[in-house]
């Protein structure tokens, strides 16, 4: 089973960072600490832009 992951971009300072599509708890901005994601016990709410989906195999 593929995982994927998500590159996401800060709406408040543009950072970009790699997340998991469907996370268990909340993910924030490494720099500014805004919620990028929800967990919502499937894929995740998104709060950020999509810059790439990812996956690995």
């Amino acid at each position: 089973m593929a995982q994927e992951f998500i590159r996401a971009e800060c709406n408040e300072c543009g950072n970009q960072q790699v997340i998991f599509s469907r996370p268990s708890q909340e993910v924030k901005c490494l720099v500014c600490g805004t919620v990028l994601a929800q967990p919502t016990g499937g894929r995740a709410e998104l709060e950020a832009d999509i810059v790439e989906e990812l996956q690995v195999e």
